[in-house]
């Protein structure tokens, strides 16, 4: 069982500080609130060890010229396609979620072609795949950011294990998709 978070005044002060500005320094929210910094560091030590408060990495999809796919997926075995996905470069997380769809998978690319090519490619040919319905993101409302795998080996096939290499699918010879970036055949820019 979940630890209960027993957030006071002073923490949701500080958590709120921090979400209109995640570059705050510890002297500022101290000054703002008229408290001590050793303070602050200590409220934002234990916010952090109970999971109220973490810090993400990555691209803002309102500022770089990324598309974002949401795919509501109907899976008989959620976890393999869970599976497939976990060293792709283009997944962003995994969610199981009740209703009609058992999962929602979250993708970005640099092109919305190389994101459907990805839900044809492992998605609507998987036989534990029911239905797979993808929606493009056309803009957030809130600045979003993307913590995108930036690092990774190389490898002739992709890390999805579906046995294809990008030179012989027929979305990346056809143009429809840029590619992994594991592989040599990579043709977009963020990862090259």
């Amino acid at each position: 069982m979940r630890e209960f978070l027993d957030l006071d005044k002073r923490d949701r002060e500080i958590l709120s500080l921090l979400e209109q500005d995640p570059e705050m320094s510890q002297n500022d929210i101290a000054e703002k609130l008229k408290i001590s910094q050793p303070s602050v560091s200590a409220r934002i030590h234990k916010l952090k060890q109970k999971g109220a408060l973490a810090h993400v990495v990555g691209m803002n999809l309102k500022k770089v010229n990324l598309y974002m796919a949401k795919v509501d997926v109907m899976a008989k075995n959620t976890s393999s396609v869970l599976d497939i996905f976990k060293d792709c470069p283009y997944f962003l997380n995994g969610l199981i979620v009740s209703g009609e769809h058992n999962l929602c998978l979250f993708f970005v690319g640099e092109d919305i072609a190389t994101l459907e090519a990805i839900v044809d490619g492992h998605l609507r040919n998987n036989p534990v795949v029911t239905s797979a319905e993808v929606s493009i993101v056309i803009t957030p409302l809130k600045d979003l950011i993307l913590p995108l795998k930036m690092c990774f080996g190389s490898s002739d096939t992709p890390p999805c294990g579906n046995g294809c290499n990008c030179k012989e699918c027929a979305h990346h010879i056809s143009n429809r998709c840029l590619g992994c970036p594991v592989t040599g055949s990579y043709n977009g820019t963020i990862w090259k």
